[in-house]
């Protein structure tokens, strides 16, 4: 009872028809049900930002979605509005078995930060609170799937490997972004971190 599926952002506000629409991010989701049911436990990662958040375009006068910007944190990608806190774009997609959860883990809800990671926020320091969870359950075996496979799942499997356990991408089961060759770096940082890519 060591393996742990950790389902990355399947929200609506990430599937197409979203304001951040991945290409494709439904079509992942029966398999990730079908997933589920052969995991030790499941972990739901949730995108959750305030209305005013610093990463959005729109806080940031005279600036465009997907432009780079530098934040006290470091470098940063400014998104369109999305998963606001409370909104229907927020909520898990409805074909989503959301109820098989043992844990949902809610970040990026810092206005003045942003978290593609789910163990860290974008300053690399600032812990969710999942490693706790899951060395205390004894899950060292961890099955990265979700939404997106260059932002959010890259950085959360990269992560995981820093902090000791052992880590596997189901390529098959997330869908990228794919932002100036992003899908490409992340390919190659994740395997240059010791994340096998299933």
């Amino acid at each position: 009872m060591t393996r742990a599926l950790i389902v990355i952002d399947m929200q609506i506000d990430f599937c197409p028809g979203g304001a951040l629409a991945v290409a494709e991010g439904d079509e992942i989701v029966v398999g990730i049900n079908a997933r589920m049911a052969e995991s030790d436990a499941v972990i739901l990662t949730q995108d959750w930002h305030p209305a005013d958040h610093s990463s959005f375009a729109s806080q940031n006068p005279g600036c465009k979605p997907m432009e780079l910007v530098e934040m006290a944190y470091g470098p940063q990608v400014l998104w369109p509005d999305h998963c606001v806190q409370g909104t229907q774009g927020a909520a898990f997609h409805p074909a989503l078995k959301a109820d098989r959860a043992d844990l949902i883990l809610r970040k990026g809800y810092n206005r003045a930060i942003d978290s593609y990671s789910a163990f860290f926020e974008n300053d690399h320091r600032t812990p969710t609170g999942l490693e706790g969870y899951l060395r205390i359950r004894g899950l060292t075996q961890l099955d990265f799937v979700g939404l997106a496979t260059d932002f959010c799942v890259a950085w959360s499997a990269i992560d995981a490997v820093k902090l000791g356990f052992e880590v596997r991408v189901l390529t098959e089961l997330c869908r990228g972004i794919d932002l100036d060759g992003s899908m490409a770096r992340a390919r190659t940082d994740m395997q240059a971190a010791g994340v096998t890519l299933v």
